[in-house]
């Protein structure tokens, strides 16, 4: 296998407001998010209520944790590049933290292991850190920053690959699978509206649990296009449970 996918773990996640409804946040919690709802720009009057459903998910404070997808790239028995999905979905946030803890401690080596998320580095890898210490869980070696020098954190990032230093603007994964024609994974669904399907629909964590598989599919697809390699196709993408 090329070099520069050895020990290379491959991650999104899916996140939501910690409650269903603003009116069930603590109510010290409540007034730490009017004064967050403060600053967003609101030029159509939305208030503290209505904000909260829209954009609490993403801050780790007033959020939660509701589905990680992970995908590892390997040789296949006849020699050929592909890829095996493995994802953790759970209402319970302690319970899906402390499975995916497990995982990255006890498949991989810790400290040769490196990880790459588009926008990882601004999210999902501080998100998952933040919500295992509220969860009161013990960062594993590969999240735990704490002392590391900055070649010691092993952080890919594909948006941060794709800037090229450029510090201005935010490139979505979606846009980028469009012109490197990968197939995108919005198709039903896309990061709008996870908090709306996860706490309104049946089935709602399931079909989030497809997305973000999808998203780590794309990610993979897109770090090969960017490193020149050939993507991995369809028929050598396993999804386990």
């Amino acid at each position: 296998m090329n070099y520069q996918l050895r020990n290379l773990l491959f991650l999104d996640i899916e996140t939501v407001a910690h409650t269903s409804e603003y009116q069930n946040l603590h109510a010290d919690l409540q007034k730490h998010w009017e004064r967050k709802a403060g600053f967003f720009r609101n030029d159509e009057g939305a208030t503290p209520e209505e904000l909260y459903g829209q954009k609490a998910g993403i801050y780790a404070e007033f959020g939660k944790v509701i589905t990680v997808a992970f995908g590892i790239l390997h040789e296949d028995s006849d020699r050929q590049l592909a890829l095996r999905i493995k994802s953790f979905s759970n209402h319970d946030e302690f319970h899906l933290l402390s499975e995916v803890k497990d995982f990255l401690e006890t498949k991989f080596d810790p400290e040769n292991l490196r990880m790459c998320a588009h926008n990882g580095k601004e999210f999902d890898f501080p998100y998952l850190s933040r919500r295992m210490l509220i969860n009161g869980i013990k960062l594993p070696y590969v999240l735990d920053n704490s002392g590391k020098k900055p070649w010691e954190v092993n952080f890919l990032d594909t948006l941060e690959m794709w800037k090229f230093g450029d510090r201005k603007n935010y490139t979505s994964l979606d846009l980028l699978t469009t012109i490197f024609e990968i197939p995108s994974s919005k198709s039903d669904l896309d990061g709008s509206m996870v908090n709306e399907v996860y706490y309104h629909e049946k089935d709602g964590l399931e079909r989030i649990t497809a997305y973000c598989q999808r998203d780590v599919i794309a990610t993979v697809q897109l770090f090969l296009k960017m490193k020149t390699l050939p993507i991995v196709p369809d028929d050598k993408i396993t999804i386990v449970t």
